[in-house]
């Protein structure tokens, strides 16, 4: 059973990805084109984006931009972005960060060009 504690963080780490997601998404008349949303799943946060397939217009396609697993024991959250090989890596330079606020700002700014080409 999880408790009260567990509950509330939950709903703080959807609350925020939630605020991130919609301050980044594209202008509504341009989301059927491009889109960004997030999937939260136990301890693993992935944003990705979701594109029309070129040669059947009505299928999407996600594609993963950028992964943080929270580390419960070290009370972290561990960075990767996907490689052309199609693998998670580590995100260098910063490979974990304290807070999910920190990872977000880190995937923002893209300063290394890992996350947005």
């Amino acid at each position: 059973m999880k408790t009260n504690k567990e509950n509330l963080n939950k709903i703080e780490i959807l609350k925020t990805m939630e605020d991130f997601i919609n301050q980044i998404r594209p202008k509504k008349e341009l989301r059927h084109k491009v889109d960004i949303a997030y999937k939260f799943d136990k301890q693993s946060i992935i944003i990705y984006e979701i594109r029309p397939f070129l040669r059947d217009m009505a299928l999407k396609i996600e594609s993963p931009v950028a992964k943080a697993v929270y580390v419960k024991s070290k009370n972290h959250w561990n960075i990767y972005w996907m490689k052309r090989d199609l693998r998670w890596h580590s995100y260098y330079p910063d490979p974990e960060v304290d807070t999910l606020d920190e990872f977000l700002n880190i995937v923002k700014e893209d300063e290394e060009g890992c996350f947005w080409g």
